[in-house]
Formats: structure tokens, C-alpha cells, sequence
């Protein structure tokens, strides 16, 4: 019988996505604070949104708009990669993308952590952008899961395929 073991992967719903930003557009065209502004949100591609405003407050403001709507979703705001506030003629942009995937460094950086402080006999591959854990205790993997729980890697983890 094979080790039991899960994988460690970042991912985001990307219907909850389109949710998130469907609703911050219906706010930002409906709330007084923005009308007139020129606030508004597009979706450009799987993984990016882009926000507009005529100033940077506004603009800001619709950031925490977007923010507030995928909190409601159960988004990690560790997948959403906000870039800075930047003018473009008249007009306030500024570029999100939502992070899939967990990249190399991070990935030898949570390895890293399951060697050093993680319990004996738990092993970690990197395959791809997700991590598979293996041990022959269960109770080992249920350790592993809530000591990666209790560190910041910056980045959101979800814990799928325990078997």
C-alpha cells in the first residue's frame, strides 16, 4: 500500500474571480463616492485586472472595493498582486494579477521548513508549481499541514489530495 500523502498547491477559484469583479464594478457604477470619476474594472486575460479612476484616491478606493469582494469569496488576499498606483495622461491605473501556482523559491522555502522543523520521516518533492508530502504516519502529515498553517510564505496554500 502506498504512503499516505497530500499536495500543497495555490490556487484561486477562478469563478469566484469573475464574481468579485462583476461585483466591484456593479459598486463602483452604483456608490455615490464614485460617481463621475471614471472608476471602473476590466478583466484582461485569466489572471489580470485592471482598475482606473480620473484621480489616485479614487482609484485606491476601488482597489479596497475589490479587496473587500474577494475576502467575501474566500480569496486569499495573498493571491492578489496589486502593482502601485500609476498616472496614465488624465487617468489613475493600476495592474492586479491574481498568483497561481507556487513558484520555485517559495516552493524551496516550504520544503525547507518540512525538513528542518517538520516531524521525522516527512518528505517533500517540488512537482511543478505544487509540493507533494509523504510520510508513513498519518498523524506526521496532520502535524506537517498545521505547522505550514502557523508560518507566512506570502503566498496562499491550500492542502488538497489527503489520502
Amino acid at each position: 500500500m502506498a504512503n499516505p500523502s497530500f499536495d500543497i498547491v495555490s490556487k484561486t477559484d477562478q469563478q469566484e474571480v469573475d464574481n468579485a469583479v462583476n461585483q466591484t464594478a456593479k459598486e463602483l457604477s452604483q456608490r455615490f463616492d464614485f460617481r463621475g470619476t471614471g472608476a471602473e474594472i476590466t478583466k484582461s486575460g485569466e489572471d489580470a485586472i485592471a482598475l482606473q479612476a480620473e484621480t489616485e484616491d479614487r482609484v485606491l478606493a476601488a482597489l479596497e472595493v475589490l479587496k473587500e469582494k474577494l475576502i467575501k469569496r474566500n480569496i486569499s488576499l495573498k493571491a492578489l498582486d496589486a502593482g502601485e498606483a500609476r498616472s496614465s495622461g488624465k487617468i489613475y491605473k493600476i495592474d492586479c494579477k491574481i498568483v497561481q501556482g507556487i513558484d520555485q523559491e517559495k516552493a524551496k522555502k516550504i520544503t525547507k521548513v518540512i525538513r528542518d522543523e517538520g516531524p521525522k520521516g516527512v518528505q517533500a518533492q517540488i512537482q511543478g508549481d505544487q509540493i507533494r508530502v509523504t510520510c508513513k504516519k498519518i498523524d506526521d502529515l496532520q502535524a506537517t499541514i498545521a505547522l505550514l498553517k502557523g508560518q507566512d510564505f506570502d503566498v496562499a496554500l491550500q492542502f488538497t489530495n489527503y489520502r
